[in-house]
């Protein structure tokens, strides 16, 4: 059976990931908290209503793992980008102490990292 995500130019690739980086970095830490260096993101301000606000923000959540598999990430990759999502919307489920929780976990910009290493920076490889 053909694979249905043939390999993606180095440009490309370079490109999927910006555009990775700067929706991670609005979701998990756009923010900033006046004279602190705590950051927080949409993530924060979405989560607030019980429930729907993590439902919903762990299937924006999925779409880095989509992106990931299109880059040919590993399964093992995959897996713990789920695991964090996983993660972050446990933690948020948990009334009050989750959307504090919530901040500190920031799964999309781990993801986003997770897949930059794995993936190396695109026109660097040997």
């Amino acid at each position: 059976m053909p694979d249905p995500y043939p390999p993606i130019p180095d440009d490309l690739t370079a490109e999927r990931l910006r555009r990775l980086r700067k929706v991670a970095w609005l979701i998990d830490a756009a923010l900033r908290v006046p004279g602190t260096r705590f950051r927080f993101g949409l993530n924060s301000l979405i989560g607030l209503p019980p429930g729907v606000g993590d439902a919903a923000l762990a299937i924006v959540s999925l779409y880095f793992v989509v992106e990931a598999t299109r880059l040919h990430a590993p399964k093992r990759l995959l897996g713990r980008m789920m695991l964090n999502i996983v993660i972050e919307a446990a933690l948020g489920a948990v009334p009050i102490l989750g959307d504090v929780l919530d901040v500190c976990w920031k799964a999309n910009l781990r993801n986003v990292a997770l897949l930059e290493d794995a993936l190396g920076r695109p026109g660097d490889r040997s």
